[in-house]
Parts: structure tokens; sequence; C-alpha cells
């Protein structure tokens, strides 16, 4: 099954680096991937990626106003990789899974043993 992805920014933190003396240096990121596959059922997944002062290069640094979130999303997506992407879309899949064979939790009471159980209404 094809899923199409959309990422998004949910938030950030920053700092200062003061070894290099620069503001606004972003350290965490938390965002979304969500799949939607072919049939428009999706599921997401929530990450958080922590980025250390350590990796700043002054030479490739983006000043905080100049940030886009294709930028912020390009760091999350090149750490997103390997079994971590793997984890990623396995999540989604389970979600989209559920959705096209939802799992109906039955109460208490509601037992085909129990003297007049209550109909469980038909997943939609």
């Amino acid at each position: 099954m094809a899923l199409t992805y959309t990422w998004a920014v949910t938030s950030l933190k920053k700092t200062t680096d003061v070894a290099l003396d620069i503001d606004n240096v972003v350290v965490q990121t938390t965002w979304t991937c969500t799949g939607t596959d072919e049939d428009g059922d999706s599921g997401t997944f929530n990450g958080a990626t922590p980025f250390p002062l350590s990796s700043v290069d002054p030479a490739t640094f983006i000043p905080y106003e100049d940030l886009t979130e294709a930028d912020v999303l390009g760091w999350i997506q090149a750490v997103v990789v390997g079994s971590y992407q793997e984890h990623v879309d396995e999540q989604i899949n389970k979600q989209i899974a559920l959705q096209k064979d939802p799992v109906v939790e039955v109460p208490n009471g509601d037992f085909p043993w129990d003297p007049t159980p209550t109909p469980t209404p038909p997943a939609s």
C-alpha cells in the first residue's frame, strides 16, 4: 500500500550557544508525520528530535528569523531514516489497519453468555 506523507513541525525549543555567541539556536523539535493511503485512511506519528549544540556549524547556521518549516523538516527527515523510518511507517500502518478493520471492545455485561446482551452496533 503506497502512502502519501505530510510532515509538520509542531513546536521548537531554542537557546543561545554561548561558545559560538549565536542566539536562538534550535535544540529540540516536535513534529508529526501523517501517512494517507489511496482510500483516504490515515495515521499520524508524533515525534521529537533533539539537535545538540555540539552539532551547530557556524558556516551553515541559519538565523532563527530566516528559518523556514522546510529547513527544519529537512533536519528532522535527515534523522528519521533506516530503522527509525521503518518504525514510523509501522506505527502509521497500524493506525490505518485499525481504521479498515477496527477492534471493538465488548463491555462486561454484553458477552454472548450474559442473560440479555446488548447488540453491538456494526462497525462503520
